[in-house]
């Protein structure tokens, strides 16, 4: 029986200006590769080409996940995997498998004993988390809150009591073009004495990071429209 492909995890930067922050190792897994499971074909190819010009982009054979091309990325891919073809799972920006759809492809992987390989790169989450002053040792990531005003103030409620209560993080996001109305909930249904800390173009020139109370938040509120933030509650 022939040895089984791996499957590699690779993150991609935050931004475009951080692909010389990319490690020699992982450009050399890149390399290596020519088979890629991606989110978007486009930003895959482009990430590619920006940290490895001289690969042959003919040559890269690439799985979409998405809901119309899933199934049939599986079947392929996993294919190849059991026949000893190594492949990489590339996310869009930052982890893969964190608030990413890969992880579902990565369970199925452990499942028929593929060997799956971390690579270290960028995380916006845990980045926020690090300069956020907050504590590191307990903390929780939320995810995306509901999209319904009425059932996202209830939930951001939840989270302010529980870090209220035992002390825990509470980590979120939102999609860019929400962050406004997201913030603007936090603002009326938090205390004033309650920590936020937002963390905004993470890793980018236009970098924000800043912790206060939510009484000086409302003071001076960001304009974070369109921006990729991380929200993050705690004591």
């Amino acid at each position: 029986m022939s040895e089984r492909g791996k499957l590699y995890l690779i993150p991609t930067p935050l931004t475009d200006e951080n692909v010389n922050e990319i490690t020699d190792y992982n450009k050399s897994v890149v390399s290596a590769l020519s088979h890629f499971i991606v989110e978007d074909e486009k930003t895959a190819r482009r990430f590619i080409k920006r940290i490895k010009p001289e690969k042959d982009q003919s040559s890269l054979k690439i799985y979409l996940l998405n809901e119309h091309q899933y199934a049939n990325s599986i079947s392929e891919t996993f294919n190849l995997l059991k026949a000893g073809t190594d492949i990489g799972l590339l996310s869009d920006a930052g982890c893969p498998g964190i608030a990413d759809p890969g992880s579902d492809y990565i369970t199925i992987a452990h499942t028929i004993g593929i060997r799956v390989i971390p690579l270290s790169g960028p995380s916006s989450i845990f980045l926020s988390l690090m300069a956020s002053g907050f504590n590191g040792q307990q903390f929780t990531f939320n995810g995306y809150l509901p999209r319904d005003s009425k059932a996202r103030q209830q939930k951001i409620s939840e989270l302010e009591k529980q870090v209220m209560k035992s002390g825990i993080t509470q980590i979120f996001m939102e999609t860019p073009y929400r962050n406004q109305s997201i913030l603007n909930d936090i603002l009326s249904t938090c205390k004033n004495s309650t920590r936020l800390s937002i963390a905004c173009n993470i890793t980018s020139k236009n970098e924000f990071i800043s912790t206060k109370e939510i009484g000086a938040w409302k003071k001076s509120t960001p304009d974070l429209n369109k921006k990729p933030c991380i929200f993050i509650l705690g004591k």
